[in-house]
């Protein structure tokens, strides 16, 4: 590839990355640290040139992609290699017994958050619940307990702002004790819809639940904090993302659920009770 090909390659993406800011050029300039003729040059200057490596970096480390990809190597834009190599484990706790969710549930004390729960919101889970899904291992029961009171007593916290949002049919499919919650006892079932009736109704409007329809729309297990980290359940581990433009994919997913919802916040206590006497 000769500097005319790469120079042309590197002009696309950098045209790319300007469209997908939604900056104006002296924005995006600015955010480089570099002055706006200089982005000109760059991107429409009549002689091919290419960025000095400085800027390469700071382009680079600013949009989260590879200066390979920058400069026509690569068509992987390094956005999913650093995805992947930035998983923590939920066995990986603290001198205080906290999950890795929980500390970076902490250090977000202030920001909002959005939430999509696996199965129910594990912050309303009732022992019986718990014990249940400990699968009558008593340590998996004592650690599971512990977890739902302490991401409890964070949600009751003054400042705490969350926004939790989930398929109907997780509910549905939990009163009618079909799939995971096979053998669970109905009356065990319908205290737990009681107590999850009650606990949004407490928090409220601090703790925002919207149920979608699962059958329209689809939403993973995972938790937003604030703008500066999500964590994407995958079952034993969590990826952690620090990639602020797909923290901000990933938000904008999660309010088009909202904007969607079949239930809405001021609703959701009362049709959580509608299924207990369903």
């Amino acid at each position: 590839m000769n500097k005319r090909e790469a120079s042309a390659l590197f002009r696309g993406r950098l045209a790319q990355l300007l469209a997908q800011s939604r900056m104006t050029q002296s924005a995006f300039a600015e955010s480089l640290g570099i002055d706006r003729s200089a982005l000109s040059q760059l991107l429409t200057g009549p002689d091919p040139r290419l960025p000095r490596a400085e800027t390469l970096l700071a382009i680079a480390a600013q949009f989260q992609v590879s200066a390979d990809w920058l400069l026509g190597l690569s068509e992987d834009t390094g956005t999913v290699t650093q995805t992947l190599d930035s998983v923590e484990t939920e066995a990986a706790l603290d001198s205080e017994s906290r999950t890795a969710m929980e500390r970076w549930h902490q250090e977000a004390t202030g920001q909002k958050m959005r939430y999509v729960p696996a199965h129910l919101p594990d912050l309303m889970r009732t022992p019986e619940v718990i014990a249940f899904q400990a699968q009558q291992s008593e340590q998996e029961r004592r650690r599971l307990h512990a977890q739902t009171q302490r991401r409890l007593r964070l949600s009751r916290a003054p400042e705490a702002d969350i926004e939790m949002c989930m398929p109907l049919q997780s509910f549905e499919i939990f009163a009618a004790g079909c799939g995971v919650w096979r053998g669970l006892p109905a009356a065990v079932r319908q205290k737990q819809l009681d107590y999850i009736a009650q606990t949004v109704d407490e928090l409220y409007p601090s703790f925002r639940m919207y149920l979608f329809d699962g059958r329209k729309r689809f939403a993973p297990p995972m938790t937003l904090f604030g703008y500066h980290r999500a964590a994407v359940y995958a079952g034993e581990v969590y990826l952690l993302i620090r990639s602020k433009r797909l923290i901000r994919d990933l938000a904008q997913g999660f309010d088009g659920h909202i904007r969607a919802a079949e239930v809405h916040a001021h609703e959701a206590a009362d049709w959580v009770r509608s299924l207990r006497a369903a």
